[in-house]
């Protein structure tokens, strides 16, 4: 691989021993490659008058000027790819989402910024959320493609939903009548398109999970974030949630989740595991669950994010009967995961993120009438 297919990495953080352990983490990747790297915002702006990166490592908490201005001024003058690296601490939490709501694509926890192994979990988060930044639409008045498509080349095995649970038996019956219940996968982007999507549900929606890729603590501030957002009542789910209308719950980012059914009522499971996909939370491990637990009393939807964690899964919840969306290619930030289900054919249909919220209430409807007739 050239230096000019290798996606160019700028490195912004105070401490020099986190500098030097992200530049070794990046360069474990052919295909990532660390150009630049500044103590500050200062240091690192005029260093980019020289050249600009293809994505930026920020830290949040700096000397002279924070992370988050440094941010504002990058989205407003030049906007470029930002992966946020910030603290597990309440603080971190809450500065990372508002990073987000700015315009940054990524977020890690410091505590991913460890041991150099090629085949180091931490190692491959860092470079998974620099290629998925470097494939980030991030303006929105600009709809372009990125400038090229990234290959994944992290040596970590991927794990299959195997690990967590076997798949549907195909000659099973057809789960029974229950009411309607959603789950929704995303990734890179996901956290504002999601907000966009939840806000606009009423408070009597059908009880949704949400798997959204981001750190171990960030997904409570996430949640939290949501809730005071939305008319529906969203939180970080808990083992043993009973999944109830206008309630959405977000997987915690170090556990897996799943869904049970008893009778006519759901139940999530917050489960340990390896990661599924190369993710922990997995989508495809809540697909799966769905596909077993609910069938065609289900609707999966996914959403902007680079890999195919989901597609899999999403195929046998159609398979299983399930109504199936993928987000459409115009208004995603990473056309990656959507785009592997749709090939696949996991997806009935491709919709614009301003549509997903009116299709879920739709299938509502519809579900809810077919099970009156029923009886």
């Amino acid at each position: 691989m050239t230096p000019h297919d290798q996606v160019r990495v700028m490195i912004v953080e105070d401490s020099l021993t986190a500098r030097t352990m992200l530049k070794h983490m990046v360069e474990t990747a052919p295909d990532l490659r660390v150009v630049d790297m500044a103590r500050d915002p200062f240091d690192a702006a005029e260093k980019m008058r020289k050249a600009l990166p293809d994505v930026i490592l920020l830290d949040v908490e700096m000397p002279r000027m924070d992370g988050l201005t440094f941010l504002r001024r990058i989205m407003a003058q030049h906007p470029i790819p930002v992966v946020i690296c910030s603290n597990h601490t309440q603080q971190g939490s809450a500065a990372s989402m508002k990073a987000l709501e700015m315009g940054a694509v990524e977020v890690l926890s410091k505590a991913d910024v460890g041991a150099l192994s090629k085949d180091d979990e931490g190692t491959q988060r860092v470079c998974h959320a620099v290629r998925a930044a470097s494939q980030a639409r991030i303006s929105p008045k600009s709809r372009a493609k990125p400038k090229r498509t990234v290959r994944d080349f992290s040596p970590q095995k991927k794990q299959s939903p195997d690990v967590i649970m076997p798949a549907r038996n195909p000659n099973a019956p057809a789960v029974v009548k229950t009411p309607p219940i959603i789950g929704i996968g995303a990734s890179t982007g996901g956290t504002e398109a999601l907000a966009k999507v939840l806000k606009e549900l009423p408070v009597d929606c059908p009880p949704i999970a949400i798997v959204q890729h981001m750190p171990e603590k960030f997904t409570e501030a996430f949640a939290n974030r949501l809730n005071k957002l939305c008319a529906i009542t969203v939180r970080e789910a808990r083992d043993g949630d009973k999944m109830e209308r206008g309630l959405a719950l977000v997987a915690p980012g170090s556990h897996h989740i799943t869904i049970e059914r008893t009778g006519r009522a759901y139940t999530c499971r917050v489960i340990e595991g390896p990661p599924v996909s190369r993710h922990k939370p997995s989508v495809d491990v809540l697909f799966r669950s769905l596909s077993i637990s609910a069938g065609a009393n289900a609707q999966g939807v996914i959403m902007t994010g680079m890999g195919d964690d989901g597609a899999q899964c999403l195929l046998e919840m159609r398979q299983a009967g399930a109504s199936t969306l993928a987000q459409n290619e115009e208004s995603c930030v990473v056309y990656g995961m959507p785009r592997e289900a749709v090939e696949r054919g996991a997806a009935q249909s491709a919709v614009h993120l301003s549509k997903i919220a009116s299709q879920i209430m739709s299938f509502d409807a519809e579900h809810l009438a077919r099970v009156a007739l029923k009886g």
